[in-house]
């Protein structure tokens, strides 16, 4: 059937010999009939016999009820094959928001995805009084699939900053028995339950002793061990074990003495402040090193006596240390990057506390953040200031022994400093990285492009690379991540608005 147009109305034939228009329904008389125009068998109320045209533009007006339908408002009937247009993913540095815009995740990529509202959502609190500052110890269980049905990750708020995360360990069986119940589970609340400790100074940064995957944590008698670094110039080590009992075992009662009271405080930086802390643990003894603004780093023991820091510091850097990462098979060196540009390897054995070599970093800003691969342990991975990523090689770990080998992989996508990286505690090609740029940036570097699919052409800055993974979004001045050492592919990351545990279907 043809077209017509919303405002066509039906034309009466005027045409000679041409029947005239229906009579109306309320059956007036017509007027003006001439006698002689009348057959034998016609009266003044006859019916009109109307035209095939007009019959079927009568039932063009009429509903599936029979009911009359007024042209003049029907809107015109497009008729196209043609299937909306997907939206576009928002890819940084390629695309902006408008002023009104805002991301919206899609959870049909994420098997996991929680947030958490805090006031203080970075390394520690910065309370206007140094007294008023606090090391939390928080509790996460129950995070369960947020995917199938569309689900939506899980919002908590708190007045309290969040600074220790630890989940529920499960056993085999009851991660067999979770998984069958997972579809019942989903989109259920995680349970977050916290601990404090009272700490003078704001909080630069918080680590925790590391405990080999497969282990449990130490019997509530034995102690386990958190680092912060205070703006006071303070490192204080303090027994958490007491904190995290209380949240397992209800009633339990804490010791303040032992909980709230530091185990040990580094005094050796003075009042100059800091950012940088690794531990490294060697059968029953800890080693933690600690970095200023002054370019300096000191190296704290265990003994059977307690902890001590060695009053002579490593020197060989001119700017501020911004991190360090103990090595992951040699317990004897560690790494560590700072603002003069530079990337050192540094071995405790080694007499005048120099650096026993730099690496070739090739960053031209501030390097910020450095992670050591646990399985393949030449590899050193650095970001900076610039957006870059480098994977480079140690000199000592190079079969060639060039004192300066170029990096094995350089990526500058990224258009803002680096503020976090870390390696998969277990795939050796795959780290995630936060940027300043408000995204967690998953990568496998086990990726080759292949120039035939590609077309033969490069890889420009405005091309999303073909190692990139996945790209996390929607949190404001991503500052830390880290992988979660049992649940494998998740990760934990802490920005301005609040912290976010997901896992994506990529890793």
């Amino acid at each position: 059937m043809s077209k017509r147009s919303a405002t066509e109305l039906l034309t009466p034939a005027t045409t000679a010999g041409q029947p005239f228009t229906k009579a109306s329904g309320s059956g007036s008389k017509r007027d003006n009939v001439a006698p002689d125009e009348m057959g034998e068998f016609e009266d003044a109320w006859e019916d009109e016999i109307e035209s095939d045209e007009e019959v079927v533009d009568a039932e063009a007006t009429e509903d599936a009820d029979g009911m009359d339908i007024d042209e003049e408002v029907l809107p015109a009937i497009e008729e196209s094959d043609e299937q909306p247009a997907a939206p576009d993913a928002f890819i940084p540095g390629r695309h902006k928001l408008g002023p009104d815009e805002i991301l919206e995740p899609d959870d049909s990529v994420y098997i996991m995805r929680h947030s958490m509202k805090v006031t203080w959502p970075f390394a520690g609190t910065q309370a206007a009084s140094a007294k008023d500052n606090e090391v939390l110890v928080y509790k996460m269980s129950s995070l369960h699939k947020t995917q199938s049905r569309g689900g939506k990750g899980a919002c908590f708020t708190s007045d309290r900053i969040l600074i220790i995360f630890y989940f529920l360990k499960m056993t085999p069986t009851q991660k067999d028995e979770n998984e069958d119940d997972d579809d019942e589970n989903l989109d259920e609340d995680p349970i977050v339950e916290f601990r404090s400790i009272p700490h003078v100074g704001g909080v630069n940064r918080v680590r925790a002793q590391p405990l080999p995957p497969s282990s449990q944590l130490p019997p509530v008698t034995q102690p386990y061990h958190v680092a912060s670094w205070a703006d006071t110039g303070k490192v204080h080590i303090w027994d958490v074990r007491p904190l995290m009992e209380s949240l397992d075992v209800p009633g339990y009662s804490v010791d303040k003495r032992r909980a709230h009271t530091p185990v040990y405080t580094v005094n050796n930086h003075g009042r100059a402040e800091g950012f940088a802390m690794d531990w490294a643990a060697t059968g029953s003894s800890l080693r933690l090193l600690t970095g200023d603004i002054h370019s300096k780093i000191y190296l704290t023991t265990t003994s059977p006596s307690g902890f001590s820091t060695n009053a002579q510091p490593f020197t060989s850097h001119t700017s501020s240390v911004e991190d360090l990462q103990w090595s992951p098979t040699d317990l004897t060196v560690f790494a560590s990057c700072s603002a003069d540009q530079s990337v050192m390897i540094w071995d405790i054995r080694t007499k005048g506390r120099q650096s026993a070599g730099a690496i070739d970093s090739a960053h031209d800003s501030d390097v910020n953040v450095i992670s050591w691969s646990r399985s393949t342990a030449y590899l050193l991975l650095s970001g900076g200031d610039e957006g870059r990523y480098q994977g480079l090689g140690p000199p000592e770990y190079q079969e060639t022994r060039d004192p300066n080998p170029a990096p094995v992989a350089s990526f500058s996508w990224h258009k803002a400093p680096i503020t976090s990286i870390e390696w998969h505690p277990t795939e050796d090609a795959i780290f995630a990285a936060s940027c300043a740029d408000d995204t967690v940036t998953m990568w496998d570097l086990g990726v080759e492009p292949d120039d035939d699919e590609m077309g033969g052409v490069d890889d420009t800055d405005s091309e999303m690379p073909p190692q990139v993974m996945f790209i996390h979004q929607g949190q404001n001045e991503v500052k830390e991540l880290h992988w979660h050492p049992q649940i494998p592919g998740a990760i934990i990351s802490t920005a301005s608005d609040g912290f976010n545990i997901f896992k994506t279907i990529s890793v």
